[in-house]
């Protein structure tokens, strides 16, 4: 979820429904997402104990692949000699595929066809490869950090919430009640554009589905990539990743791009970035250093940089980026420097939200007027109404 998401949002938004296109997100299937995790469980060997009576049962352990994983969470599929196979013949399940395809076509036709309509236009050089992409703040949202870089080598996301153990459906006890959890805590994300924090933090917490992975899987199923290894660990305070027991949990997610065939990597960390967080775990940043300069990418980060508890962070991107694409929330106008920096802005200007109205910026309405920006058909950010979205691009001189 994305950090500090209001949860006194509104009403979600009702979809449009519309036919699908197949378009780089077909997001059910243009990315494919999986964890693969060794489960031991007793196999019946009853006939095998008879025929040799000598030989005792065994405990074999039973395998799902990382795509079946990601594939089974996201309502997709999964090949007829996976272990989950038989778990797609549930009714639940099944019910849950649906609801999943008919959310991420709604998905598709509302947002992501508009929504790359104008990259292409306006921001073609987003689709073109880069070393790195870093989206602070931004909870388990890999949907929009890919749809604006796609061919990013690493994606670098962080938040408050909690990893959780790896999401094993064979031991899921209420396969019901699970997916129905996975689906509410998705369903703000594919209705409006963000995450509803509080709401993630129920959901997630039951049945066996907990932290911010089923949520990661999902998505990258939907964005038809195929995981290949998914490692758990944690940083050093040098910023190392590895499996020692360092202060900052992480998970990092190699996959595959099935359009392209492109090998890229996702880390995802839990930590807090305010400057008495950096301060106190360093080795985050120092992570993020050692990938040096890329793009960044800024959406529903309730105006944390406006604080002045978040200037070590905001100077990190500004220092690491060529390129930051932001809403109205990520960092003050204030401190885009326009000798340094160009900006162009999308949509209007309307003032925050009700919960954020203090971090009104009068300068900004002013370049909103002054310029006669393009409009957005899409939303963004806490303006999940496209009529009331906005959209800053800020690149680097």
């Amino acid at each position: 979820m994305e950090c500090g998401d209001p949860a006194s949002a509104g009403p979600l938004s009702k979809p449009r429904t519309c036919p699908r296109t197949p378009r780089r997100v077909r997001i059910k299937d243009r990315r494919t997402l999986a964890t693969s995790f060794v489960i031991s469980l007793a196999l019946p060997f009853g006939a095998f104990a008879q025929e040799n009576p000598a030989v005792a049962p065994r405990a074999l352990p039973v395998v799902a692949g990382p795509n079946d994983v990601a594939r089974f969470l996201a309502g997709m599929p999964v090949p007829e000699n996976s272990p989950l196979a038989p778990l797609t013949r549930d009714r639940a399940w099944q019910q849950h595929a649906a609801f999943f395809e008919e959310q991420f076509t709604k998905l598709n036709v509302r947002q992501l066809q508009k929504l790359h309509a104008w990259q292409e236009t306006y921001l073609p050089e987003s689709v073109q490869p880069i070393p790195v992409a870093f989206y602070m703040f931004s909870g388990p949202d890999f949907l929009y950090v890919d749809q604006f870089f796609p061919k990013a080598a690493v994606y670098v996301l962080c938040g408050k919430e909690s990893l959780g153990p790896p999401p094993d459906p064979l031991r899921i006890a209420n396969l019901s009640a699970a997916l129905g959890n996975l689906e509410n805590a998705m369903k703000s994300s594919l209705n409006t554009t963000y995450f509803i924090t509080k709401d993630m933090k129920v959901d997630l917490h039951e049945q066996n589905l907990n932290g911010v992975l089923p949520i990661l899987y999902a998505f990258i199923a939907r964005a038809d990539k195929s995981i290949t290894n998914v490692t758990l660990g944690s940083l050093s305070s040098g910023g190392g990743f590895g499996a020692g027991s360092g202060s900052t949990p992480g998970v990092r997610i190699s996959y595959t791009d099935n359009q392209s065939g492109n090998s890229q990597t996702m880390y995802y960390f839990t930590t807090d970035i305010s400057d008495g967080g950096i301060k106190s775990n360093p080795g985050f940043l120092k992570f993020c250093q050692r990938l040096g300069v890329g793009s960044s990418f800024l959406k529903s980060c309730s105006y944390l940089m406006f604080e002045n508890g978040f200037g070590t962070i905001r100077n990190f991107i500004l220092d690491h980026s060529r390129v930051v694409v932001q809403d109205d929330s990520g960092i003050p106008i204030a401190n885009l420097d326009p000798n340094k920096w160009n900006v162009r802005l999308f949509g209007v200007y309307l003032g925050p939200i009700e919960l954020f109205k203090q971090h009104y910026q009068p300068r900004l309405r002013e370049l909103f007027a002054q310029s006669n920006p393009p409009p957005l058909e899409f939303g963004f950010g806490y303006q999940w109404n496209y009529k009331e979205a906005n959209l800053i691009v800020a690149e680097r001189k």
